[in-house]
């Protein structure tokens, strides 16, 4: 078994399945498989038994483990349960981070949350019970929509694709949370 002192659990959350990508709701997702690619760290392989695709790496002297729950995106911590387990990982506000959409932020901004509650994201919501803390850091990706959100059905909206100006507005925000990420990763190794 790893012993979970020197690992590093990053969380992307989202739904699985091609319907999804790309939708308000998987930007966690879609920021973690981004900087995975741009830093070719190791491809994510599905793991059945932890209900995730993981994709595991050693970075400085860290190990440092990528995921992206395979639960829908409510049901987040059942997969991160089980990981946490096998990684031995202790939770704390630099051993997990959870990114993930957030309605009450515009596109294409980012904030980061440490020690707070899930804030009505059930994702979220779900990773904090299973991890049983709050003691951890969250990357908040806006998705809010410029039109007022609360007019339409909030289920479809989080769903929606975002719209080509949205798009530009969103690479900016992933680019801030993997320059986040990296600057965490630093600040770790020292």
């Amino acid at each position: 078994m790893p012993n979970g002192s020197n690992i590093k659990l990053i969380i992307g959350l989202g739904n699985p399945g091609p319907e999804y990508e790309k939708t308000r709701h998987n930007v966690g997702r879609d920021v973690v498989l981004s900087w995975q690619k741009k830093n070719e760290l190791a491809d994510f392989n599905e793991n059945k038994k932890m209900f995730a695709l993981i994709s595991e790496n050693k970075i400085g002297k860290n190990k440092v483990i990528l995921t992206l729950p395979e639960t829908f995106m409510n049901n987040s911590g059942k997969a991160i349960a089980t990981l946490s387990k096998f990684y031995k990982i202790k939770p704390d506000l630099n051993s997990v981070i959870i990114i993930h959409d957030d309605m009450d932020i515009p596109a294409g901004k980012m904030k980061i949350s440490v020690n707070k509650s899930a804030g009505g994201h059930k994702g979220v919501a779900s990773v904090l019970r299973a991890l049983k803390t709050e003691n951890v850091t969250r990357f908040r990706i806006g998705t809010w929509k410029a039109k007022k959100w609360h007019e339409r059905d909030l289920n479809k909206l989080v769903v929606a694709k975002f719209s080509p100006s949205e798009q530009l507005l969103l690479k900016k925000s992933m680019k801030m949370a993997g320059e986040a990420k990296a600057m965490n990763e630093y600040n770790s190794r020292n």
